[in-house]
């Protein structure tokens, strides 16, 4: 039962830092149409610098209680299965870890734009706000599938 909280919890602070890796681009796309409109810019850009340190935070809470799940299939291999036979699993974390990358470099974009620095243009911007989409639907389709 402990297993499904942990889960369960993992799958919630996950949502949580997604919401923030699908956001933080659109608020950038936001930011370079702004123009010249400081105000609305400088709130733009509190809200992006507020939202990635918020979706840090739950990356990281989500990370703790994926880490326990990976840990609890060395200490309960009868209930879990080992690591080494989820090959879907590893190829999820490495979409993840791509996904980890563009939030990253969306946050850097933003502290960026608020020093004052250049942004690429909108339509650039919302080209790459896609790719997350196209990540995670790796990711879940890894997770629930479990191909291989």
């Amino acid at each position: 039962m402990t297993y499904l909280w942990i889960k369960s919890l993992h799958v919630l602070f996950v949502m949580a830092w997604v919401a923030a890796v699908f956001y933080l681009p659109r608020i950038l796309v936001n930011i370079a149409e702004a123009g010249s409109e400081p105000a609305v810019k400088a709130r733009l850009e509190l809200m992006g610098l507020r939202l990635y340190r918020f979706g840090g935070m739950m990356f990281g809470v989500a990370f703790l209680f994926g880490l326990t799940l990976w840990l609890g299939s060395y200490m309960f291999p009868t209930i879990l299965p080992h690591w080494r036979q989820l090959g879907w699993l590893h190829a999820k974390m490495a979409l993840v870890a791509v996904l980890l990358v563009y939030y990253i470099w969306s946050g850097r974009m933003m502290k960026r734009s608020a020093k004052g620095g250049a942004l690429p243009s909108a339509r650039t911007l919302r080209l790459l706000n896609e790719l997350p989409v196209l990540l995670l639907l790796g990711v879940i389709f890894l997770a629930v599938a479990k191909p291989f």
